[in-house]
């Protein structure tokens, strides 16, 4: 590992730590911005119990005193206390939506690209000709369609009509159909990456010789081609986690699943400060993370690039 990766890499995560400060800090004040209080609800409360569910939350000090306890407490793991799920802490509830949130984000996240991957070759090899044509209409299509119109459509048709797969997503077999969602529109666009990226390399002169001294196509694609068509879908793979990651809320409550999204909305509904805080800033830190991973993957698959 050259000294010049290792800069780029320490340079990279000071960008990433100050990004995931200034996500902290602007949804710590925005959040105490908001005019309404975390203990209000339609059952009216004396100023006696505000006063103590506010010394018990640490909403009765200085918002700058708050937001540095806040800050301690997230160095050590401790996003609080939750207001609208009481006696559970953040943490505990993001874990529990986040097991689901993974299985869907990350499992939409690879079966796109695994099969834009051969979907975008396979269009490339057959340029012009009808499975060319065919993957190019499918694939605009998709892009054009967002992922909560297919999640309907999906729920209408395989789980309402033919019921193939159950409608609710913590039943067996019931996250079939977000996962699906999620992956339809990523897939498409990476199919249209690797096509463009595909057609690109099957132009270059080294490609040529290759086949003038006989190379089968096979191994032409996979030893030669592949590699080198792939920077273009690495340089796209940490947004697109972000996207699924993201789309998944509105998804999520679509086919009911118990994950993040969510977690979100029902925190909105409850006027739960310390959990639309914690999902926030745990959804941008992931976030943050898959396009640092997105940055080093770039460099390893193409040692050419200059990180200057």
């Amino acid at each position: 590992m050259s000294s010049k990766f290792v800069t780029y890499l320490i340079k990279r995560l000071l960008m990433a730590l100050l990004t995931i400060f200034l996500v902290i800090a602007i949804t710590f004040f925005v959040m105490h911005a908001i005019p309404a209080s975390p203990f209000s609800s339609e059952k009216a409360k004396s100023d006696a119990v505000i006063a103590a569910l506010e010394a018990k939350y640490g909403f009765d000090k200085p918002v700058p005193v708050q937001f540095v306890n806040y800050l301690w407490n997230i160095l050590h793991g401790d996003f609080g206390l939750s207001t609208g799920w009481v006696g559970n802490t953040v943490m505990e509830l993001i874990a529990g939506g986040f097991y689901y949130s993974a299985r869907i984000g990350f499992t939409a996240g690879i079966l796109a690209l695994f099969f834009g991957i051969i979907l975008g070759s396979v269009a490339a090899l057959r340029r012009g000709r009808l499975l060319d044509k065919l993957i190019q209409v499918v694939t605009t299509a998709l892009v054009a369609m967002p992922s909560f119109v297919m999640a309907t459509i999906l729920l209408l048709i395989f789980a309402l009509q033919l019921s193939w797969f159950p409608s609710l997503g913590n039943q067996p077999g019931g996250l079939v159909l977000p996962i699906i969602s999620l992956m339809l529109y990523p897939m498409a666009y990476v199919t249209r990456l690797q096509r463009s990226s595909m057609l690109d390399v099957l132009g270059q002169d080294y490609i040529r010789t290759a086949r003038a001294k006989g190379v089968k196509n096979t191994k032409l694609i996979f030893k030669h081609a592949l590699k080198n068509t792939l920077t273009p879908v690495i340089t796209y793979a940490g947004p697109m986690m972000a996207y699924i990651l993201t789309g998944s809320m509105v998804v999520e409550n679509i086919f009911s699943v118990p994950g993040l999204g969510r977690l979100f909305t029902n925190s909105m509904l409850r006027t739960d400060y310390m959990m639309i805080m914690g999902v926030t800033i745990f959804l941008a830190t992931m976030i943050i993370l898959m396009n640092f991973l997105s940055d080093i993957l770039y460099k390893i698959v193409d040692p050419r690039i200059d990180l200057s």
